[in-house]
């Protein structure tokens, strides 16, 4: 099968969707200068707050418009300096009275970005409240063993707290694409557990935006958008940067991608692990609906608690299973010096050798010119020639791949037997080295919809659309093992040391 397209990197990736220079409708913006509070740039629709146009409010400060104590914490916060994401609760002050409203600010520079919600009637209820509902989700994911249980555990409690029709969440692969592993659906919405979706569906430039914001929310995909005025900012001379701003307008091709899933209203709530983007959760409506601030707040804190607890037990894995590579490298290192060979070392004992240390069905050693084979390996016509293309490369570092025949294409003829490679350097100016096999595991992947079909461009080449149909797609990879892990490249990295040293203070035997 072709491979398939990679929009995520080819198209995708290079839209600028942090400056679309307008708004969704649950909202208002300003942008008021650093330096005086004087207001320089807003949306079109602050005119439903203020009862004056945008192009009216140039000019006028906010301080006319908070009371003494708003304006002296909003100044003590200022300056503090560059931050993102600071929750203010305000009562705007005008002729027809005084206003409540929730500003979330973004402090820039020389400027602030005020991002402005009214919430008629909000019910806010004590901090004491909602830290016990939190604190109890935290007891339930504490005693949870593995990742998919906190998954699972997670999205139960975000469809209690938000009632959206359906909740999924997603972990991302090296390359991007996202598989669904916990679900939570009701209503017609389809069922998407175990499918993956391709990269450019949370293109890169996405994916970065996650990193800032730690949820993105579209109450209603059928919103008015609302541009800013004036266009170009005064002070920076461009488009407003709205990569920090919950309201920023959403492109095109994302609305329609949720007009094809048949979702009005959508929610994403980031997951981290070790400060990368480690999945989603994605939340999805069939008709409108608005999250208050008061329940983003609360989802902006379940997803740091999901993803501490997700990173927490990676972690632990990953220590649990490095610890066992070391035990089992001890015991290799313990027989080479006993025999006082590296050869037999590695090879005798059949419950502590390579093969059991790196997961192989098959490895060779190669020294002063002899080969030593164990387990499953190449037949010899086609070993040499492997042999050939390693000396030929002069591998220095250890080095690895799960797709041999992508780098070295006779390896096609025996992926079954080597699709995955493990090459150790012992020294390099002498040709020495150990190769580890692994054999192909065929994949099985579950699309959700055609990934060639992504993103469906017109005649003229601009206009694009994305994929119109989920519907179950399945893809077979051959030629490819399972993966080397970081663990075992350290293990390998520590083992080549140790041959090294070993190899300059006695003959190789």
């Amino acid at each position: 099968m072709a491979e398939n397209k990679n929009y995520d990197s080819q198209f995708c990736g290079n839209l600028a969707i942090h400056q679309t220079n307008s708004i969704q409708d649950y909202g208002y913006l300003l942008v008021i200068d650093q330096a005086n509070l004087e207001i320089i740039q807003g949306s079109e629709n602050i005119e439903h707050i203020f009862k004056k146009k945008i192009q009216d409010l140039l000019g006028d400060t906010l301080a006319s418009f908070l009371n003494i104590e708003d304006l002296a914490h909003l100044k003590v916060e200022i300056g503090k300096g560059e931050r993102s994401r600071l929750p203010f609760h305000f009562k705007l002050n005008l002729p027809t009275g005084a206003i409540p409203l929730h500003i979330l600010a973004h402090v820039k520079k020389e400027f602030i970005i005020l991002e402005i919600e009214q919430e008629a009637d909000a019910i806010e209820r004590s901090f004491t409240a909602v830290f016990q509902e939190v604190r109890s989700f935290i007891s339930t994911i504490e005693k949870t063993a593995n990742v998919r249980e906190i998954c699972e555990a997670s999205i139960q409690e975000i469809r209690r707290l938000s009632g959206f029709d359906g909740i999924r969440m997603y972990s991302f692969d090296k390359n991007w694409n996202g598989t669904v592993i916990a679900e939570e659906i009701t209503g017609e919405l389809e069922h998407y557990i175990g499918q993956t979706f391709p990269a450019s569906d949370v293109p890169k430039q996405a994916r970065a935006l996650y990193i800032k914001n730690p949820y993105r929310l579209i109450p209603n995909r059928l919103y008015q958008s609302y541009r800013l005025y004036p266009v170009i900012n005064p002070i920076s001379n461009g488009f407003l940067d709205l990569s920090d701003c919950n309201l920023r307008s959403i492109a095109g091709v994302h609305l329609e991608y949720m007009a094809n899933m048949h979702v009005t209203a959508s929610m994403s709530i980031r997951v981290m692990v070790d400060g990368n983007l480690w999945g989603l959760i994605s939340c999805h409506h069939q008709t409108p609906k608005y999250l208050s601030v008061e329940n983003r707040s609360i989802f902006e804190w379940l997803s740091m608690e999901i993803s501490h607890r997700i990173s927490s037990v990676i972690m632990q894995e990953s220590l649990t299973y490095s610890t066992e590579l070391l035990k089992k490298k001890a015991q290799i290192t313990e027989n080479i010096f006993s025999k006082g060979s590296i050869v037999r070392g590695l090879a005798e004992d059949q419950n502590q050798n390579l093969l059991s240390l790196f997961n192989a069905t098959g490895f060779l050693v190669h020294l002063n010119g002899l080969i030593s084979k164990v387990g499953v390996v190449p037949e010899n016509e086609a070993l040499d020639n492997l042999i050939l293309w390693i000396e030929g490369n002069s591998f220095v570092n250890v080095y690895a791949t799960n797709n041999l025949s992508d780098v070295y294409e006779d390896a096609n003829h025996y992926s079954d037997i080597a699709s995955g490679l493990l090459i150790i350097p012992i020294n390099p100016s002498q040709g020495d080295f150990i190769v580890c096999f692994r054999p192909e595991v065929v994949k099985r992947i579950k699309w959700g919809g055609d990934p060639n079909q992504a993103i469906n461009f017109e005649k003229d080449g601009k206009s694009y659309h994305p994929r119109n149909s989920f519907k179950l797609w399945l893809e077979t990879v051959h030629g490819q093992s399972e993966e080397w892990l970081e663990q075992e490249m350290e293990t390998a990295e520590s083992l080549r040391n140790f041959l090294f040293e070993f190899g300059a203070t006695q003959l190789y035997n």
